[in-house]
Order: C-alpha cells, then sequence, then structure tokens
C-alpha cells in the first residue's frame, strides 16, 4: 500500500531512540498517523515540527497497518508559531478538537480551514475569531452543527441575537427577548457576510456558545474532559487583549 499526499503536522511522539510517531492532517487522507524512522534526528526534528507543511509518502504491507512516512519539508511554520502562546494553544485546541474525528476519514475542507489558520495563527487580533469559527466547522463534521442563518420562531435573517441551546438554532432578538436568560448570545461576527470584527466581549460569548454545543454533544456523551489547550488559548487569547488595553489607555 502506498500513496502521496500533502499534510500539516499536529504533532510527534517518540518511538524506540531514534524514531518517531507522526501525527497528520491530510488534505486527501484525513488525519493519519505514520511512523518516520529517524525522526528524532538533528535533520528530521526542524521539518517534524507541529504546524509544518510538508509532502508526504506512506507506505505500508497492508492498508490497516501504521506503516512508514517519508515526509519533506513545503513550508516551515513551526518557528513563527513558537513565538506566540496565543499561536501554540490555537494549533494545539485545533490539533484536539481534529482528533474527535475518525482517523483517516477525508475532511478537506478542514484540511483547507487548517492551512488559512496557521497562516494568520500568530496575529493574536485574529487568531480568536479564526478558532472559533475553526470550532463551528468541527460541529458542523461531527454532525452537530448550529444553524445560524436564520431565526428559529420568525425565519426572519435580521437581528439575529441568540442561540436556542435546544435546537443550536439562531433567534432574533425580539423572538428571543422573553427567554433571554436562558439563551446563548449569538455573536454578531459569527453570521455568515457580516464582515464584522470580534471585541472581547464576543469572542467570550462566541467561545461559549461552541463550548456549550461541545460539552453536551461531544465531551459528555465519550466521557471526556474539554481539552487543557482550549483553556490555554483562551488565557493567552485574554492576557494579549489586557495587553493591548493596557497599551491604548497609556
Amino acid at each position: 500500500m502506498e500513496w502521496r499526499d500533502e499534510g500539516i503536522i499536529l504533532g510527534t511522539r517518540k518511538h524506540g531512540e531514534t524514531s518517531a510517531i507522526l501525527e497528520v492532517m491530510t488534505r486527501t487522507h484525513g488525519r493519519h498517523l505514520g511512523l518516520v524512522r529517524g525522526g528524532r534526528s538533528r535533520k528530521q526534528q526542524p521539518v517534524l515540527q507541529p504546524g509544518n507543511r510538508v509532502d508526504l509518502l506512506w507506505r505500508a504491507r497492508l492498508d490497516e497497518h501504521l506503516g512508514i512516512f517519508q515526509a519533506e519539508a513545503i513550508e516551515m511554520n513551526a518557528a513563527r508559531l513558537m513565538d506566540s502562546a496565543v499561536a501554540v494553544y490555537g494549533l494545539q485546541t485545533m490539533a484536539a478538537h481534529l482528533r474527535l474525528l475518525p482517523e483517516r476519514d477525508a475532511h478537506g475542507g478542514l484540511y483547507e480551514a487548517l492551512a488559512v489558520m496557521i497562516s494568520h495563527l500568530d496575529d493574536a487580533d485574529a487568531a480568536g475569531e479564526l478558532v472559533a469559527r475553526f470550532e463551528l466547522l468541527i460541529l458542523d463534521e461531527l454532525g452537530f452543527g448550529l444553524d445560524l442563518s436564520q431565526c428559529a420562531a420568525t425565519g426572519s435573517r435580521q437581528d439575529l441575537a441568540y442561540v436556542s441551546p435546544k435546537s443550536g438554532r439562531a433567534v432574533s432578538r425580539a423572538a428571543g427577548e422573553p427567554w433571554r436568560d436562558k439563551m446563548l448570545a449569538l455573536p454578531a461576527f459569527l453570521q455568515r457576510g457580516s464582515g464584522l470584527r470580534a471585541d472581547a466581549t464576543a469572542l467570550e460569548d462566541a467561545f461559549r456558545l461552541t463550548g456549550f454545543f461541545f460539552t453536551r454533544h461531544v465531551y459528555e456523551p465519550r466521557g471526556l474532559e474539554p481539552p487543557d489547550a482550549r483553556a490555554g488559548f483562551l488565557a493567552a487569547l485574554r492576557r494579549h487583549q489586557a495587553a493591548v488595553k493596557a497599551i491604548a489607555g497609556q
């Protein structure tokens, strides 16, 4: 068995004295693992870092085997990302979300989204919006997508302000006002085509929204805890926002 594909490295772990097991998100073969012989060498280690984009050749005797990877660098992103705590935790968060999907299932749209995210993840002002949107994509791929296009009660596409915790559908401000205390806030920047940027409050609302549905539909049914990386990402994002606010106030 053999294939060649492009992939983004999600992580590695040691295997034996000199080798490493590489975890990648590939364009057409989904999230995939494979053994890299000599993966802990001085030559290979800089290439096999999370966030790098690589050309992959995978070989195995049978399709169900772990297989052997040969990886060559296409785009070295790791050094740039490692300079930012927001970027490091953001990448770890997205990797944790991708592990919720079945291994080797193709998700071309997620691969393309991940590639875009990595290009901008070291921009802390944009990273929060990017990761929040990625979480919505993951929920959709898992079969628990939210319908944020129109009001569940009236069909209106205007002034959508809430999301029903029961249905995962948007609700307009007028229709949801009597139950606002039981609703989840819908940040305007998450609405398709809004063109709006997110402030600190909108980002908190966005991650509260996605976190609620991850917990209800994914973590609790599977007996999982939310990934530590997500909490680390949110903490790093808040520190960045506080620093920006402090500078602006000087």
